[in-house]
């Protein structure tokens, strides 16, 4: 999707004629999801008020799909103290199984920085996000979109940008060369899974729409 579509897409809160999302949480169950190695979600995941909730330790949950390229929104919250994330093409690289990841996260209790490598709306360990992103206090819902378009990662929070990296570039060499990643060459270029990360603390999910580029 060109930049001028997704901003068109943005501020008019949808997507443009004949681009329809599908649906990856029908709002009811956890059909569609499950744990890392296929079986049924981990009775810690639950489904309440329309959302996702992760309420016990239970593992991360995972996609049955797997996608590429792709336009993903989801809404999310957390309590205070809360440490999550969603991951995305998370697939096996040199024998782990890893994904990029958006972070989701209480800033304040974790003291970091708007702008840290580990901050809300952040590429975990590769690259924060802008120091003037528009976080939501924590117990209120902010909305996230990620893009991943062949090299090209974006990462969106409450209607801005706030994350952006191509793969390969002299930016992504320089900053995953520095990450926990550097062994693994080809990561973030796999089609994968998408992932809500089990980390502790309470986290809430909803509207989780994806559509493939």
């Amino acid at each position: 999707m060109h930049r001028l579509t997704l901003l068109l897409c943005l501020l008019f809160g949808g997507y443009l004629s004949g681009e329809k999302p599908e649906s990856l949480f029908d709002g009811i169950s956890l059909s569609g999801w499950t744990s890392k190695d296929g079986s049924p979600p981990g009775k810690g995941w639950k489904v309440e008020d329309g959302c996702i909730v992760r309420i016990a330790k239970s593992g991360d949950l995972y996609s049955q799909a797997s996608f590429k390229n792709f336009d993903f929104s989801f809404e999310w919250k957390v309590v205070a103290g809360c440490n999550s994330g969603v991951k995305y093409r998370v697939a096996d690289y040199s024998g782990s199984v890893l994904g990029l990841e958006y972070q989701v996260l209480d800033d304040a209790q974790w003291k970091y920085k708007p702008d840290a490598k580990g901050a809300a709306a952040g590429l975990y360990a590769i690259k924060g996000p802008r120091a003037d992103k528009m976080l939501k206090p924590v117990g209120m819902f902010n909305a996230s979109r990620v893009m991943a378009e062949g090299s090209r990662l974006e990462h969106w929070l409450n209607g801005k940008l706030v994350v952006e990296i191509e793969i390969g570039s002299p930016e992504w060499v320089a900053l995953h060369g520095a990450s926990k990643f550097k062994k693994r060459p080809t990561f973030g270029t796999k089609k994968g899974r998408i992932m809500l990360q089990d980390h502790g603390g309470k986290v809430w999910f909803r509207n989780l729409k994806i559509r493939e580029l």
